[in-house]
């Protein structure tokens, strides 16, 4: 669902990285009076993991266009809706610079669409909701399928009212909801399956690494808590670098959408701030649309599933160790108000 330049108003594109902004700043903020070292690996892992998934598109059956995982629902059931928002930016802002997926004037529209919905309705309303009072596998399998349709809807609903916003005349309000909102209602119901099956492994091993999640109950820990990270990052290393060939060709739900409502592929923006945000964005990419630039040579999908996921796992260790190191001291605040 990553949305190109095209599809936005500079206006509202504005609007949205403000949203956004605003949304990481609580994040930052929140994690900042927290003591909890121990996400820094998991929200590297994390990252990878997502990064790679998205990179398998699956057909959708008898509509000619195909999905991918979000994660951000999975990503707020793992970490917390403050970390998992941040863990997503850092997905989404590597997949922008250097693979140049999603436009990068629609990147705090994208950053909004996929993962302010999974990480704060998924996670801290469905989430939480439904597994405050113990989780068991039927709570978890409930909770996945349920957020991920939810978000996914409600992501695909804000990328239609982005665009009437911005005045696309290509994309009638009406005509483009009826297309986005069912095809998105299917991928929704696969990405919680998916979600579901990743929780469940970590529910079966390693129980306290879920949000909330402890070692009673159920789950019972049976893999070390360096173990399952290890397999965590072989599962995204083997999605990334082989899977990720096999990925489905056929249009995105958005893609798809947008060539069925405006009968063309891509839309062609007009101004100098679209063609700006290009070239920055096209310096930026080393891998631009996951292959080599040129595409002639093999072996550019593998690459960049495996140098992707060590990016995003570098950029989530970083904002982590900047955290830490600013990290409010119990004392700041008690002074800040006597002061």
């Amino acid at each position: 669902m990553h949305m190109a330049d095209a599809l936005l108003s500079p206006a509202v594109a504005g609007t949205m990285y403000l949203g956004s902004a605003a949304a990481a700043g609580y994040s930052i903020r929140k994690l900042r009076s927290e003591k909890e070292e121990q996400k820094i690996p998991v929200m590297g892992v994390m990252g990878a993991f997502v990064f790679a998934a998205q990179m398998i598109n699956f057909s959708i059956p008898g509509t000619g266009s195909s999905g991918h995982m979000c994660g951000s629902m999975m990503l707020a059931a793992v970490l917390g809706p403050e970390a998992g928002f941040l863990t997503m930016i850092s997905v989404l802002l590597v997949q922008c610079l250097l693979f140049a997926d999603g436009g990068l004037l629609a990147l705090g529209a994208n950053i909004w669409n996929m993962a302010f919905y999974g990480c704060f309705v998924g996670g801290m309303v469905i989430w939480k909701r439904m597994t405050r009072n113990g989780m068991t596998r039927r709570t978890i399998a409930a909770a996945s399928v349920l957020g991920c349709v939810l978000t996914l809807q409600l992501g695909a609903f804000s990328v239609v009212l982005e665009t009437l916003a911005s005045g696309i005349t290509e994309l009638p309000f009406g005509v483009f909801l009826a297309a986005m909102q069912p095809i998105h209602l299917a991928i929704g119901v696969v990405e919680g399956l998916i979600t579901s099956a990743v929780l469940l492994f970590l529910y079966g091993t390693r129980p306290e690494l879920l949000w909330n999640g402890t070692e009673t109950g159920e789950g019972k820990s049976r893999l070390s808590r360096r173990g399952t990270l290890a397999v965590l990052a072989g599962m995204a290393v083997a999605i990334g670098g082989l899977l990720s060939l096999f990925a489905s060709a056929d249009p995105d739900g958005l893609e798809w959408s947008v060539e069925r409502t405006a009968g063309m592929a891509e839309i062609q923006p007009e101004g100098g701030v679209y063609a700006l945000a290009d070239r920055i964005r096209a310096a930026a990419s080393l891998l631009p649309d996951y292959t080599w630039k040129g595409g002639k040579a093999a072996g550019g999908t593998s690459v960049s599933g495996i140098v992707g996921g060590i990016a995003v796992a570098c950029v989530c260790m970083a904002v982590c160790f900047l955290l830490r190191r600013f990290r409010r001291k119990p004392g700041d605040q008690k002074n800040n108000e006597e002061t």
